[in-house]
């Protein structure tokens, strides 16, 4: 709903106080759309594949017009963020759809869909970071934390059921199946999401806030804290994704350096440890356990063969075929347009969706799609911005605040080089990022 014109009351100190009930109803507005952002994120695959499967095509970008209404009215009422990140991206994506309709694929609607990433989402980052407060991004943790319980109970049945079965439904209501292969006849669960990726994502935001909590116990009820530290123990094997299991490392080696920093947790850390020992050693006697976990043991195995091994994995899964790009001598000075790395463009040129037709890591895509000029430029800005969110976590952390430096491992990586040509991909990068930010409130990254 559009935020109604105030009346000015030609008396100073009555406008005054209407201006400031204004804003407190426009920031109010915004909030509220930033919670149906994120409800939106978590429901997006159940509604494309459950509850609206005929709707599936609009359903994949229902967040879009969404973000774009958030983007308008923080405008229109002073309250977007302006800093060198958005103008240059903004600046980017608008070149970059001219590059795309004259010297590349030259479908419009491929070139708009591949620049609403970086027209709304992106800015999007810095919105959240502006409207949300650290009590927000401690409310959404609480709030992801309850939501892990039913979730880890969905991922189980879609583990153990057939491909065929309704949970296991994909996209459009497909009957063959919405899980990706994984290891011993066990199929990746999606859960709620459209995709695996999405099930994997999630998880990763629910471990930076089991870290959290834990570290911060009185701000959240323990037995829900216990409950869903099982749930994400359980989760990792369950999901057979590999990047999960990076993540979840990753995330494990931040908790350390935030206790080396600061010595007084080191006792919150040995609660914790013990906590998750018991928990391991409970489920190591049971059978589903086990079976998850072999799962997961034959996945690494399969890749670590196909791929040349653990380095090989990590090197090609980090720079994710930007070096392959940048080399390539058939690749047009501005790439071949874009959106023609994402699914989309796929479907429209070649009626299929199995397929990509320049690169499947986000690097890889981002200077195939814009070439070598404008990808690399994306390509520094991510990780630029990235390492000034470093700085100033780190800063914080030594301050003895842990939220930052918790959100920042699983930021650094999503933000620096998440798919981001896959929707609920792009969406989860968007929403840790944002509270990355508003996490850093009382000080900010310039």
């Amino acid at each position: 709903m559009e935020p109604s014109i105030p009346i000015i009351i030609p008396r100073k100190g009555r406008t005054r106080q209407y201006d400031l009930v204004h804003k407190a109803d426009i920031l109010k507005q915004l909030k509220a759309g930033i919670w149906a952002y994120f409800i939106l994120l978590i429901i997006e695959g159940a509604l494309r594949k459950w509850f609206f499967p005929r709707l599936a095509t609009p359903l994949l970008v229902v967040r879009d017009p969404l973000a774009m209404w958030l983007l308008f009215v923080a405008w229109k009422n002073n309250e977007m963020p302006s800093n060198w990140y958005i103008k240059s991206i903004v600046f980017i994506g608008i070149f970059a759809i001219f590059t795309a309709l004259t010297l590349g694929h030259g479908n419009l609607i491929i070139a708009l869909y591949g620049a609403r990433i970086l027209l709304f989402h992106f800015p999007l980052m810095f919105l959240i970071g502006r409207i949300f407060n650290r009590d927000d991004v401690v409310k959404l943790g609480r709030v992801i934390i309850w939501i892990s319980l039913p979730m880890i109970v969905l991922v189980t049945l879609q583990f153990y059921s057939p491909q065929s079965a309704f949970i296991t439904r994909g996209v459009g209501g497909d009957i063959t199946g919405g899980g990706f292969a994984g290891a011993l006849g066990f199929f990746r669960p999606p859960g709620t999401f459209s995709f695996t990726s999405g099930n994997t994502q999630f998880w990763g935001v629910v471990c930076v806030y089991i870290i959290f909590f834990w570290l911060n116990p009185k701000l959240i009820n323990r037995w829900v804290l216990l409950a869903s530290t099982a749930a994400m123990i359980v989760a990792v094997p369950l999901s057979i994704s590999r990047s999960l299991f990076f993540q979840v490392g990753l995330s494990m080696l931040f908790l350390s350096v935030s206790i080396s920093s600061n010595i007084k947790y080191l006792s919150r850390l040995f609660v914790a440890t013990a906590v998750l020992f018991a928990i391991m050693l409970l489920l190591s006697r049971v059978e589903f356990f086990h079976q998850a976990t072999e799962a997961l043991t034959a996945r690494f195995q399969d890749a670590s063969n196909s791929e040349g091994g653990l380095q090989g994995t990590l090197i090609d899964r980090f720079l994710g075929g930007l070096l392959g790009a940048i080399q390539s001598n058939t690749q047009p000075f501005f790439g071949y347009g874009i959106g023609m790395g994402t699914n989309v463009a796929t479907q429209l040129l070649t009626g299929r969706v199995d397929e990509f037709l320049i690169a499947e890591e986000e690097w890889g895509r981002l200077v195939g799609e814009m070439g070598t000029l404008l990808g690399v430029s994306v390509i520094f800005i991510r990780v630029y911005f990235c390492l000034k969110l470093t700085q100033a976590s780190f800063y914080r952390l030594l301050k003895s605040d842990f939220l930052p430096w918790t959100l920042l491992s699983l930021a650094f990586v999503t933000v620096a080089q998440a798919q981001w040509a896959q929707p609920t991909s792009l969406g989860f990068s968007t929403l840790i990022g944002g509270l990355l930010l508003a996490s850093l409130k009382n000080k900010p990254v310039t």
